[in-house]
């Protein structure tokens, strides 16, 4: 299967028409006409000349056949169509004649509607309706009752509604587009003191590519030499920009600010998360909502009830109540134009690519409409504790020192040591300056902790079994106490029977996490709930900081599973954790997100990846989400309302050809509208 750009596709209902109709050639049973990127998808069998002609009939061609775009002729058309009515409407004002008038009209209608009426020539004899065939039947109407000026307005009235469609998509694509366009073209490879500048997808593993000060980095690696601050905003939606220096990993696609930065190349650009995300986003333009499927079902048969109902009221005033055939013919006709699904169809797809564009910007990866919409509709959000509302990184929250060699012993323990314990241990002792010391001899003691000959003595590091049958003081054993009641982690230094000092240890819980689970309940989110393995003890104080509705501590990744299912039995259900560990509950919710900045795990676990490492855009994202749910439903109701309203006007006989193509383009306008006030959602942050 290979993709090819088109240009011209402004209409949803035609993507789809010409999908069919390419599917029934050899080879192009699976075609994809993309309507949202405009895109098309053929197999390399197909009849290449065939699909041509296909697009040619709704004038959408391949970008890569290189013609020019040229001039945009409906827009000419337009112009003197409505030169011709402004000139027609001054001759029927300045001469009895009719003719001059109809001439005019003549040309309006014919330049503003041939096109339509070509198309819908075509589908009648093939007895396909859709939008283009109402028009038809609708101007062929309104010319043989002599109803010349009303055939001219409705033309040009049509002619600007598709103007109208075509830039609204447009526009939300063009945004799509430069989301689409961080991705770095080119690299300046480094080989043998020599620069060479080479196409990313020619990047190997292992290459050494030299970023300058303004150049994306081509692909993920880790800096070797030089350091610098580097904008990942089209990795992570982040706007901060983040400081890099050797052993630094970082990702395509980012900006180096200043200096330059040699960077080891550790994925090909195909296996680089950047490459990864735009895939992603690609892929999402094109999933369909259950509401979109819902309208392009309604919309199969919505089209064929109208043509019903048009002709029924264009036969039963007359035969039944001895109205006047020419009057009811004219009223039929506008029922034909108020059918047209213009506005319907384009309720949805504007708004969802809007929302998802919005989101990618943020660095919220969501995989499809489909999960947009279902994110709206989130009740219940679950929480990983370890790494999602905590650091996961264990840092001293306490220590209570009873000899002066405490902080100096421990040090030189700890220095050795690769524990994450260790860590927090050590960056405490820097913090308070700590001297330091070298250590004579150090064994580990499985289970409990390190034996270590520190300057002629010997030292024990570790849990409370370090000390064996050894009994704290009671001064230790308060201390101790208290620690394990707050839910931490101890680690105390003995030498022979003597305590010298107490670390309490826990997991750092992020700053935003309490200020992100206020936000997301004032965004509608009715529960927020907490799963973790650790110690209800630890569980209890992280919810207590955090602000959680509810918490389980203690519980095994099958039982998170349980927990979700009995979640949703009341609730949709969203789970959010690290992708790895979570999978199985992420999989069980209606709606896994992931965070991860980037990892592969995370990015093919969930539905939602939360490129940042942090939440802090998660209500944000909800936010957008019901904004786009909640245009959507606008967008049906007044496309629908207002063509209710001028069918209503067919009851006292008042519906005009005019009013009732009116009614259609000023549904679209509306609808296109409103929908694209969802890009303008960061703006306002």
């Amino acid at each position: 299967m290979k993709e090819h750009k088109i240009t011209g596709l402004s209409c949803g209902h035609c993507a789809l028409k010409l999908q069919d109709q390419i599917q029934q050639l050899p080879g192009g049973e699976e075609t994809q006409v993309q309507f949202n990127s405009s895109k098309i998808i053929l197999d390399e069998e197909v009849d290449m000349d065939a699909v041509r002609s296909i697009l040619a009939s709704e004038k959408v061609r391949l970008e890569a056949d290189g013609k020019p775009k040229g001039p945009n002729w409906l827009m000419i058309f337009l112009y003197v169509s409505a030169a011709s009515f402004i000139a027609a409407l001054t001759a029927e004002w300045y001469t009895e004649q009719p003719a001059l008038p109809i001439v005019f009209y003549g040309i309006a209608t014919i330049l503003s509607g041939y096109p339509t009426f070509m198309k819908g020539l075509r589908n009648l004899t093939k007895l396909k309706f859709d939008i283009n065939t109402l028009m038809t039947v609708a101007l062929t109407g309104a010319v043989a009752i002599g109803e010349w000026r009303e055939a001219a307005l409705v033309a040009i009235l049509f002619g600007i509604n598709e103007l109208l469609e075509s830039y609204g998509m447009e526009k939300a694509r063009r945004s799509m587009e430069t989301l689409l366009e961080v991705a770095p073209k080119e690299a300046v490879l480094l080989k043998d003191g020599k620069t060479e500048i080479i196409s990313i997808e020619e990047l190997n593993v292992d290459d050494i590519v030299l970023v300058k000060t303004g150049q994306k980095i081509p692909s993920d690696g880790v800096v070797v030499h030089g350091k610098s601050s580097v904008n990942e905003a089209a990795i992570t939606g982040e706007s901060l920009p983040v400081e890099k220096e050797s052993g630094e990993p970082v990702f395509g696609g980012s900006i180096n600010n200043e200096g330059v930065l040699h960077v080891k190349v550790t994925k090909t650009y195909k296996q680089s998360a950047l490459s990864k995300i735009l895939a992603l986003v690609q892929e999402a333009q094109e999933s369909k909502t259950p509401t979109e499927l819902f309208i392009n079902r309604f919309a199969n048969y919505y089209t064929p009830a109208i043509m019903i109902i048009s002709a029924l009221v264009m036969l039963v005033p007359p035969l039944l109540f001895n109205e006047a055939w020419g009057e009811w013919f004219y009223q039929g006709l506008a029922v034909l134009i108020v059918g047209c699904p213009c506005a319907l169809i384009l309720s949805s797809p504007i708004a969802i690519l809007s929302g998802i564009t919005v989101n990618a910007r943020n660095g919220i990866l969501i995989k499809g409409g489909a999960y947009l919409e279902q994110l709206s509709k989130i009740e219940v959000i679950a929480f990983d504790k370890t790494g999602t509302l905590t650091l996961g990184e264990p840092h001293v929250v306490a220590d209570a020192s009873f000899h002066p060699d405490f902080y100096k012993v421990a040090y030189a323990i700890e220095k050795s040591s690769s524990h994450p314990l260790a860590k927090a241990v050590i960056k405490r002792c820097e913090e308070l300056g700590t001297e330091e010391v070298e250590v004579d001899e150090i064994k580990t003691v499985s289970g409990q902790g390190i034996t270590a000959i520190v300057e002629g003595s010997t030292y024990r590091l570790g849990n409370e079994k370090i000390i064996g049958e050894t009994e704290p003081d009671e001064e230790s054993a308060k201390v101790i106490e208290q620690y394990k009641q707050e839910g931490n982690t101890i680690v105390l230094v003995a030498k022979d029977r003597e305590i010298l000092g107490i670390f309490a240890i826990a997991d750092e819980i992020r700053k935003e996490s309490a200020n992100i689970i206020r936000d997301l309940h004032r965004n509608g989110i009715k529960e927020t709930v907490m799963l973790t393995g650790d110690h209800p003890l630890v569980a209890e104080k992280v919810a207590k900081k955090t602000g959680v509705s509810a918490f389980f501590g203690g519980i095994l990744p099958e039982e998170k599973v349980k927990k979700v299912r009995e979640l949703k039995e009341k609730h949709k259900v969203a789970m959010i954790g690290d992708g790895i560990n979570d999978a199985p509950a992420l999989a069980t919710a209606d709606l896994g997100i992931a965070m991860g900045k980037g990892t592969d795990s995370a990015i093919e676990t969930a539905d939602i990846v939360l490129m940042q490492d942090h939440l802090g855009k998660l209500p944000d994202a909800v936010e957008v989400s019901r904004k786009v749910n909640t245009v959507i439903k606008w967008n049906i109701g007044l496309s629908l309302g207002l063509k209710m309203f001028a069918l209503l006007l067919t009851i006292p006989g008042w519906l005009t050809l005019w009013i009732a193509i009116l009614s259609d383009m000023g549904a679209t306008i509306l609808v296109t509208l409103i929908s694209l006030t969802v890009l303008l959602h960061n703006r306002k942050k």
